[in-house]
């Protein structure tokens, strides 16, 4: 089933290469990057369990974005790289401790053969032309600001671990990203993959239904979404706010913006900091915290 017997998951007939820049710096790969879309966005995602993401890739918005032409996620079997006869991808770490170590040999051959790095050229390795992300607990905490900096790219390849981690050699000479998803540890890497792959994607010109949609999400622009009702305008005596049923654009795209400003400062008041706020944002938040007898 293709070059070295790779499974690979194939949702498109043809892929138009990618004409993003190449990494000059590695570890900020996608930073300070201008945007250069093509049609489709490709995956090319590095597993020991690539059945993982059929069923989520067939339904809703992804299944919609691949069949549109938007989304190309191909699978690599990082096991279809090894070279010995039981196909070993871990063995214990130098220094004793619990648990298995991912070995270099496999994930770099895997990564090196499907990104075309000739490491014989250079010693070290080629830098390779689409960001290298691994995705790890000790990477930089995934967010909204983040989905979009990738979204910029028309090419990403994403390497899942298992086990106790990565011989660091893969950390320190192959990859040129580590994202982590959240303070907490997952069996592997397939399902924050998932993740990433959603969030990003739906970032990309033409995938939502909507093209204004992600503009208005949480974590856009650092804060919280504002609620949001629909028909009917009442149920069990719960009415919807007067200001959204008045036509009234300009007050209604006031009042959602300080409903956000609210409730961000409630539910997650840790990112008011970072947020970008205007002096009327200041003066409402001021005037929020000091109703709620906030010092």
């Amino acid at each position: 089933m293709g070059q070295r017997g790779r499974l690979v998951l194939r949702f498109l007939i043809a892929f138009k290469k990618a004409t993003c820049p190449p990494i000059e710096d590695r570890k900020s790969a996608v930073r300070d990057s201008k945007p250069c879309y093509n049609l489709c966005m490709r995956f090319d995602v590095f597993t020991l369990f690539p059945e993982i993401f059929t069923s989520p890739l067939q339904e809703s918005i992804l299944k919609r974005a691949i069949e549109a032409g938007h989304l190309e996620v191909q699978l690599h079997n990082i096991r279809d790289y090894t070279t010995d006869k039981h196909h070993i991808t871990d063995d214990y770490p130098y220094g004793g401790g619990g648990g298995m170590l991912m070995k270099p040999e496999p994930v770099f051959s895997a990564v090196e053969s499907v990104l075309g790095i000739d490491n014989e050229a250079s010693g070290r390795g080629q830098m390779a032309a689409v960001p290298i992300i691994l995705l790890t607990p000790q990477g930089r905490s995934f967010n909204q600001d983040i989905a979009w900096e990738l979204a910029k790219y028309d090419r990403l390849a994403v390497i899942c671990g298992r086990y106790e981690g990565f011989d660091e050699r893969i950390r320190e000479h192959l990859v040129t990203d580590e994202i982590s998803i959240g303070d907490y540890v997952l069996t592997g890497g397939e399902l924050a993959a998932l993740i990433m792959i959603d969030a990003v994607i739906r970032l990309r010109p033409g995938v939502l239904g909507d093209p204004e949609g992600p503009i208005d999400d949480s974590h856009t622009g650092g804060l919280l979404e504002y609620p949001q009702y629909t028909r009917p305008p009442e149920f069990r005596s719960l009415k919807v706010p007067e200001v959204l049923l008045s036509g009234d654009h300009a007050k209604i795209d006031r009042w959602r913006r300080e409903q956000s400003l609210r409730r961000t400062l409630q539910r997650r008041p840790d990112l008011i900091e970072a947020a970008k706020l205007s002096d009327a944002d200041r003066a409402f938040l001021e005037m929020a915290k000091n109703e709620a007898g906030d010092p």
